[in-house]
């Protein structure tokens, strides 16, 4: 028996119990599949069979962890996540927002807007207007779009794992041309700049007249969520006045990033907020 352990008949208590239980809970949210056997189990924890079995049980006894009865193997339950889910709910991804597109919008003069992912799209989950008429591609609060066209959701599509990227690009491909935006190698450039530069920016488009500027909000393992996107006219994004609005964007989705709850429904499932379907 490891020295570090209780002897077989006494109860887990105290502090070196809640540190093994961790020990077992974090480890079954590494495993590979999301649930494993009780011998690798202690193999990963360096506790012994019977004391890991012992944990396992306790755990499943508080609904933490579960057990399926034909493969043998354990995992986190659905209540353990639910817990988590609902430690997080202070506040969701608008909510967690909401002050910085307000700050930015007051400091640039301009229209910000919060873009979240949404399978093959970019959906407009809120938006603070700035005194110039604007046009978008999204529209409204809402509003969706393919991934790749305009700047926010490129700032996603660009800072997507590569796996992802490339399911997405051949998907959205067919769906770019008919906004005459891209063929397959303009694409890839926009996004090796846009991961070179850490945001997507463009003076001139599409819609004839409008500029935008756009950095990603990343989760803690860098992966893009959503994106900050600044609206405006050609004239107010110049050369000159242009790493000024990026410097700013890029501050606020930094402090931003650090916010997230990885638990947030919105970042799952961000139609729901109005009803559409994913």
């Amino acid at each position: 028996m490891d020295s570090t352990e209780r002897k077989s008949g006494e109860k887990d208590t105290g502090v070196g119990a809640v540190s093994r239980l961790f020990a077992v809970l974090r480890a079954l949210g590494k495993c590979p599949g999301g649930s494993e056997r009780v011998t690798q189990l202690a193999q990963q924890v360096g506790l012994s069979q019977p004391t890991t079995h012992r944990l396992l049980r306790s755990l499943m006894d508080e609904g933490m962890v579960e057990q399926d009865l034909r493969s043998k193997r354990y995992r986190l339950s659905l209540e353990f996540f639910a817990l988590a889910a609902r430690a997080g709910q202070s506040g969701n991804l608008r909510d967690v927002v909401r002050p910085s597109l307000l700050r930015l919008s007051a400091s640039l003069g301009d229209s910000l807007f919060l873009l979240a992912r949404s399978g093959f799209d970019a959906v407009c989950l809120d938006r603070s207007e700035g005194p110039y008429p604007i046009r978008t591609f999204t529209g409204d609060i809402g509003g969706r779009v393919a991934l790749g066209v305009g700047q926010g959701s490129l700032a996603i599509l660009a800072f997507l794992p590569e796996d992802e990227r490339e399911t997405v690009i051949r998907y959205n491909l067919p769906r770019l041309r008919d906004f005459h935006l891209y063929d397959e190698v303009m694409l890839r450039s926009e996004i090796d700049t846009v991961r070179r530069t850490g945001y997507a920016a463009r003076n001139t488009g599409v819609l004839e007249g409008m500029a935008g500027l756009a950095v990603p909000i990343l989760d803690r393992d860098g992966r893009a969520v959503a994106a900050l996107s600044v609206a405006t006219i050609s004239d107010r994004l110049s050369a000159d006045r242009m790493p000024t609005v990026m410097d700013m964007l890029k501050r606020e989705a930094a402090a931003i990033s650090q916010k997230i709850n990885p638990f947030d429904p919105v970042l799952r499932r961000p139609s729901q907020v109005f009803g559409q379907r994913e």
